[in-house]
């Protein structure tokens, strides 16, 4: 038979357990992009930028976040 703190303890690091496990998750790295002209004429610098990151195997909003300004 439990005891009740013995169930008061069982029950308290069962509800925390989701909490440190999300914890212990990586956060995704963001790059910043900043360019001072208009996105326009920069399509293909933009579209090299990607290709770039996807061999070196990262995935923009998956493994990587990208902040253009």
């Amino acid at each position: 038979m439990m005891k009740r703190r013995e169930f008061i303890t069982l029950i308290g690091g069962a509800a925390a357990w989701p909490l440190a496990a999300r914890a212990q998750q990586a956060a995704m790295p963001v790059i910043g992009f900043l360019h001072a002209g208009s996105p326009e004429p920069n399509v293909n610098r933009v579209a090299g930028f990607r290709k770039g990151l996807g061999e070196a195997g990262y995935v923009e909003g998956q493994s990587v976040a990208i902040e253009y300004r």
